[in-house]
Parts: structure tokens; C-alpha cells; sequence
């Protein structure tokens, strides 16, 4: 075990590396093409930050990725699809945050993307298994794969509204699958390669990117949603491992967060995809938190369920459990207190 651990601190610190360096470089080349974050107050002013922005921090990580690939990573069908996928993918942000394109043209590059993850990689969703019940999915199992990659694709940009909010939760992720993996005696294999490189690849863009950030990962984020469903669904499809679900809970904060928007903008009448100023995030804001405290508050959140998964997995059920208690009276009292599912303001005055 000690000789996995050392080789997968290698991988992490190597790719640390790699990422910290090349993201200077980044910043230079954004700005170059025009590609940056500038505030814009007529969105409901929802830009927090003050100062124009790079924005391909993203693209320093696929570089990243893609550097960790060649010194620690082997030759798969599998491998090739995830190199080939990832590719659209960022190519797709790339054209996007320079000169922004329409919802559905990028959605198509999300779908090809994931078209050769299914029909090249033989990578797919087969069936899920928790607390005892598995489903199968049968002839179903490709679109439910390709609506899988496409929704963690998209959940990890969705949430990225606050320096360093969405390298630091991927990075959680990264880090528990691999506590997981390494637990499960999985060092070595694709999955965990994958697991350290994007984690020492986001760790490095994290040291440039949390408050004050200097570079955004821009549309770029999609290629963490990407990676991470990738990683979701190689690693738990072996018969010593728990259940789909796992990822799931891991990535419960950013999951949560998308539902509530969905719901609260269905009720108020508006489209699902229009922005506003009601994520998790911006409830904390509202309570005068720091930027700063604020994302620190959502990681230790994020770092609860981590937990709470790791012992689910390592059979501490009846721990986890409790972790997972307080984190649902915590969630149901921050939906009632605040505004992110239903304006209490304006109930209180109907009233």
C-alpha cells in the first residue's frame, strides 16, 4: 500500500507542476484572443468580481492532462476515446469563450463528445446498485449514459460563480475516488490515473484560481464535468465496489444546488437555463460572508459528504449515516431559511 500511495503522490505532484506553470501562460494567451471575463452589471448583476479575467484556466488543466497522460498513462481503445472526447469538449469552450456561441451548438459538441465515449470507448451505464437493489437498464443503457455525461458536463460550470468554488469541489472529488481506489487496492489502473492527474492538473489551476482568482476556467469547466463522469462510471463497475450512487454523493453539493435552481425557476415561470442570483453561493454572500468564507463553507460541506461516502464504502455505514443525517437538517434548514428555492419576502408580505 505504501509504494500505491508514493506513486500516486508522484502523479499528483508531478501534474501540480505542470499546472501551476503552464497556467501563467494561459493568462497571457487568453487575453491575447479576447478571451476573458469582463463584469457586466446588466446580468442582475451578477458578476461578483471587479477585474477583466482570463478565462483558460480550464485549458491549462486539459494541457496538464494531457502531459500526466503521456509520462504515467497507457494505450486503451478506452484511453483514446476519453483523449478524443475531451478534445471536442474543450475545443467547444475554447470557441465559446472567445466568441461566445449559442446554447444548443455547444450542447452538440457535449453530444458528440460523449457519442464517442459510448459508441468508440464502450464506456456506458449498464445499471446501479444501492442499499442492497440493483437495476438494470438493459437497451436503455446508452441513453441513459449519454444523459449522464452530458448533465455532469454541464453541472460543474453551473456552479462555477466564485473563485476557486469549482476546481476546490472537483478537486474534493478527485481526491476521494482515489482515497477509494487506492482503499480498494485499484492503484495503477485507468481510473486511478485518470483520479490523480486531474487532481494534481486542478489542484495547480486551484493555486491561481482561489480568492482573488486570477484566471476563470471559463467554459472550460465543462471539461471537469466531462472527466468526472468518465471517472464516475469506470470506477464503479467492478464487482468489489459499492455503488453508482457513490460519485453521486460525493458530488451532492454542486447536484443539489442545480436541482434547487431548476425548481426555483420553474416556479417563478422562467427558463431552466436563464441566470440568476439564487445559487448556494449567493445565499451565503447574502448572509455577509467573505467570498473567501463563503467558498470555504461550501468545501467543508462538500468535504463532509466526502466523508461520509468513504466510510459508506469502507463498510462504516451506521457513521456515514449520521454524517449524512446532520448534512440533510442542515440542507432542509438552509432551503427554509433562505431564498434559494422561494422568495420568503414575498410571501411574508402576501401574508
Amino acid at each position: 500500500m505504501t509504494r500505491e500511495i508514493i506513486e500516486s503522490i508522484k502523479i499528483v505532484i508531478t501534474t501540480l507542476l505542470c499546472s501551476s506553470l503552464i497556467m501563467p501562460f494561459m493568462k497571457k494567451v487568453a487575453f491575447h484572443v479576447n478571451a476573458i471575463d469582463i463584469p457586466r452589471k446588466e446580468e442582475n448583476n451578477r458578476h461578483i468580481h471587479k477585474e477583466k479575467t482570463a478565462k483558460f484556466g480550464a485549458v491549462g488543466i486539459f494541457l496538464s492532462f494531457l502531459i500526466g497522460y503521456m509520462i504515467f498513462g497507457t494505450q486503451s481503445i478506452q484511453m483514446n476515446s476519453i483523449l478524443i472526447g475531451s478534445f471536442i469538449v474543450i475545443l467547444t469552450s475554447i470557441i465559446d469563450d472567445i466568441n461566445p456561441i449559442k446554447a444548443w451548438q455547444k450542447l452538440m459538441g457535449h453530444v458528440i463528445a460523449a457519442l464517442v465515449i459510448i459508441l468508440y470507448g464502450k464506456i456506458t451505464l449498464n445499471n446501479v446498485t444501492a442499499f442492497g437493489f440493483s437495476l438494470e437498464f438493459g437497451i436503455f443503457s446508452y441513453i441513459i449514459t449519454l444523459l449522464f455525461i452530458i448533465a455532469c458536463t454541464n453541472i460543474i460550470n453551473l456552479i462555477d460563480g466564485l473563485d476557486g468554488l469549482s476546481g476546490g469541489i472537483c478537486s474534493i472529488f478527485f481526491l476521494t475516488i482515489g482515497i477509494i481506489g487506492l482503499y480498494q487496492g485499484r492503484s495503477g489502473s485507468l481510473v486511478m490515473i485518470l483520479t490523480f492527474v486531474m487532481l494534481g492538473s486542478t489542484l495547480g489551476f486551484l493555486l491561481h484560481n482561489f480568492y482573488p482568482a486570477t484566471i476563470f476556467a471559463g467554459d472550460g469547466a465543462t471539461f471537469l464535468g466531462f472527466i468526472i463522469a468518465i471517472i464516475s462510471m469506470l470506477e464503479f463497475k467492478g464487482p468489489a465496489l459499492t455503488s453508482f450512487f457513490v460519485p453521486l454523493l460525493i458530488l451532492a453539493i454542486p447536484i443539489l444546488d442545480t436541482l434547487f435552481a431548476i425548481i426555483r425557476r420553474t416556479l417563478k415561470g422562467k427558463p431552466i437555463f436563464s441566470a440568476d442570483k439564487e445559487h448556494l453561493h449567493h445565499q451565503l454572500l447574502g448572509m455577509n460572508f467573505s467570498q473567501r468564507t463563503t467558498v470555504l463553507i461550501i468545501y467543508v460541506m462538500d468535504i463532509l459528504f466526502s466523508i461520509g461516502t468513504i466510510l459508506y464504502t469502507i463498510r462504516k455505514s451506521d457513521i456515514s449515516a449520521i454524517i449524512y443525517i446532520i448534512l440533510f437538517i442542515i440542507i432542509t434548514w438552509f432551503v427554509f431559511r433562505t431564498t434559494i428555492i422561494s422568495d420568503k419576502t414575498k410571501k411574508s408580505k402576501k401574508n
